[in-house]
């Protein structure tokens, strides 16, 4: 993959339009000399106030990493493989992007996501709805409007420190697909169980680097997307009341194509879902 939504213009979530430096296709790896390369150092301010999510800066007083390994319950190795170093930071595996620090990303290195990808076929009087073109089958799955950049994606978020990537997939699904932190104690309880039987039977899509707009050459992020799909006519996901909460400002059930338009690298996990069930794409 060579990153291209997180090269060019002006550095996300800056007031102050933090611009990145020019890294042309053909200078993106860091194997090609460029020895005019000079990138903006930028670390967003909310990460220099030291969040309980964000490390230190490298070289802070009692600040040892242990990189490329599962530092206590930091999860510190990358989907990618062993990745190198640039003056004592690590460095982006995908190549340059034109900003070097941590940007608005907590962690050096991967910073890790898990991605719910919540499928079911479209029906209609209990019969699958049939593309015109393709002469397949439509499917959907719940697709959340971002509340930070207004973007269309997968309802995904961070894995906690410790946390199984089993357990990051249903929360965040449920907190921003569900509403679930607005929930009473019954109602989370309900939701938990009946969501239960679904998010046991998910299967891995992709595992890696994300083309994310918040990378950078020393901090970037990395996912987990697994696809949870129920066909059954009566299943769940046909009763299902969504409710768009916590990071996502709304929620639908959205028709799947390739005219989708979608945050970071999500356009590619829902093409790999929609191959892979033989559906319109």
């Amino acid at each position: 993959m060579m990153h291209i939504k997180c090269r060019g213009g002006f550095y996300p979530r800056t007031d102050d339009k933090v611009p990145r430096s020019e890294v042309p296709d053909n200078k993106v790896s860091w194997t090609v000399p460029f020895p005019e390369y000079a990138p903006t150092e930028y670390t967003a301010p909310h990460i220099l106030a030291g969040p309980a999510y964000a490390d230190p800066n490298i070289g802070s007083d009692g600040f040892r990493p242990v990189w490329n390994a599962v530092d206590g319950s930091i999860n510190r190795v990358s989907h990618e493989g062993v990745y190198e170093f640039d003056n004592g930071r690590p460095r982006n595996p995908h190549g340059r992007t034109g900003i070097r620090g941590r940007g608005a990303l907590g962690r050096w290195g991967p910073n890790h996501a898990a991605d719910p990808i919540v499928t079911r076929w479209k029906m209609d009087a209990g019969q699958k709805v049939i593309h015109d073109a393709s002469k397949n089958p439509i499917l959907q799955f719940v697709c959340i409007k971002r509340r930070d950049n207004g973007q269309w994606a997968i309802p995904g978020g961070m894995v906690d420190p410790g946390e199984k990537v089993s357990v990051t997939l249903q929360r965040e699904f449920q907190e921003e697909a569900l509403n679930f932190l607005e929930m009473t104690s019954e109602q989370k309880s309900k939701a938990t169980e009946e969501l239960k039987e679904l998010f046991n039977g998910g299967e891995e899509i992709y595992s890696g680097y994300v083309d994310d707009p918040r990378n950078t050459d020393n901090a970037w992020m990395e996912t987990v997307a697994y696809n949870f799909h129920d066909s059954k006519p009566n299943a769940l996901l046909y009763k299902l009341q969504l409710h768009a909460g916590d990071d996502a400002q709304a929620v639908k059930w959205q028709d799947i194509s390739h005219k989708l338009d979608l945050y970071a690298s999500h356009r590619n996990f829902i093409e790999t879902v929609a191959k892979k069930h033989g559906a319109h794409w």
